[in-house]
């Protein structure tokens, strides 16, 4: 039986990053991509209450104080430090896919709460990326990665790292860490991990899915396999799946201290 009564949320109040210390008290201008958002997108108006963030955990609740063309103005009170960033850190290490399926996972593991992702191009994927394109990319995902903080109360935003290879990845990671890869035919369950304080390095496959020489290599990168049910997933699917699990089992998902249903 629930004991608690459900409240709808208040009137969802814009939220902007803006990676600079701002001016409190007196009116500061927001940065001017923000501030054409504000004014031609989101038509806001003196009076109209905002939320400033900076990617440090601090966030800035704020008031626009003026609008003239392209530029608002706001005045923003003392910083809060809101307690929206889980404690378990999980690395995405993901497959690249096609743009839109790429996107949405890129989206969702942010709401989810990824510290950090990282695109990888494998022999299975079906997108090839290079050079110019592959920065074009890199630029477009990173502002996917903002837009999903600004949405879901985010107060740091996931770094997205260059678009690499296998070999590349591997030698690159921290050495501390629980790594894991998913592997429908795997006999470990996620709910039977032990996660060391580092956290999580979660390596998920293309469209595809790994080719054996990856497999092996993740394997003997110190990679164990799980398995997410009786059920394959699509790519984009199966890293959100692995990221709630993770989560419910070993993150902040789990009841908080004081709640009872």
């Amino acid at each position: 039986m629930l004991q608690r009564s459900f409240r709808p949320s208040a009137m969802h109040i814009p939220r902007f990053f803006c990676p600079v210390t701002p001016t409190l008290g007196a009116p500061w201008p927001l940065p001017p991509a923000a501030s054409h958002h504000a004014v031609r997108v989101l038509r806001l108006a003196p009076g109209a209450q905002v939320q400033v963030f900076d990617g440090s955990g601090r966030q800035f609740a704020g008031t626009v104080t003026a609008v003239e063309r392209e530029q608002c103005w706001l005045k923003l009170l003392a910083p809060e430090q809101p307690a929206v960033e889980s404690a378990l850190a999980i690395t995405l290490g993901q497959g690249l896919s096609a743009a839109d399926k790429f996107d949405w996972a890129l989206q969702k593991a942010v709401e989810l709460g990824v510290a950090r992702i990282d695109p990888l191009a494998l022999r299975r994927s079906v997108v090839r990326l290079d050079g110019e394109r592959a920065t074009r990319r890199l630029q477009h995902w990173q502002g996917v990665v903002v837009a999903a903080c600004e949405q879901c109360g985010r107060v740091r935003v996931p770094p997205v790292g260059a678009l690499q290879g296998l070999e590349a990845w591997l030698a690159a990671l921290p050495t501390e860490g629980l790594r894991l890869c998913l592997a429908p035919d795997a006999p470990l369950d996620v709910a039977a991990l032990a996660v060391p304080p580092a956290g999580v390095i979660l390596a998920v496959g293309p469209e595809g899915g790994f080719d054996p020489a990856e497999a092996d290599r993740l394997a003997a990168a110190g990679f164990r396999g799980v398995r997410l049910g009786p059920r394959v997933l699509r790519t984009e699917t199966a890293a959100l799946a692995a990221i709630a699990a993770l989560q419910a089992w070993h993150g902040d998902y789990r009841a908080m201290p004081g709640s009872s249903l």
